[in-house]
């Protein structure tokens, strides 16, 4: 049973790493990190549902109209628009780090936090 499905096992341990790296670290750039490890995870995820062993991608050739020949397509298409919303997301995140270390010249989150509350440039 665990031989069969390594993928699913895989992103569950990389799913744990990113979620430890986002709630442990106060680094910024390590919490953008782990955004993007849990993102990952959560694609290889899908990716690893849709796939049906012995079947094919949802591309009609040799004139094979069978559902049953192709794996499904919506995991997939799910995975493709999560990396679009996902690079987007992190593009957000790493400009905004890029302000506050400008702002605050640092990238701990502890003292970002004690800076704003003081009123400190």
């Amino acid at each position: 049973m665990i031989l069969t499905n390594y993928a699913e096992i895989a992103a569950m341990i990389l799913f744990g790493i990113g979620l430890m790296l986002l709630l442990l670290n106060k680094n910024m750039i390590k919490k953008i990190i782990g955004f993007s490890m849990t993102d990952s995870a959560i694609f290889l995820y899908l990716a690893a549902k849709g796939y049906i062993s012995g079947r094919k991608a949802p591309i009609v050739t040799d004139g094979v109209t069978s559902a049953e020949a192709y794996i499904n397509p919506i995991p997939a298409g799910l995975v493709l628009t999560g990396i679009v919303v996902s690079v987007a997301s992190s593009a957000v995140l790493l400009a905004l780090t890029v302000r506050l270390y400008r702002k605050y010249h640092t990238l701990n989150l502890d003292e970002i936090t004690d800076r704003a509350r003081k009123g400190e440039e």
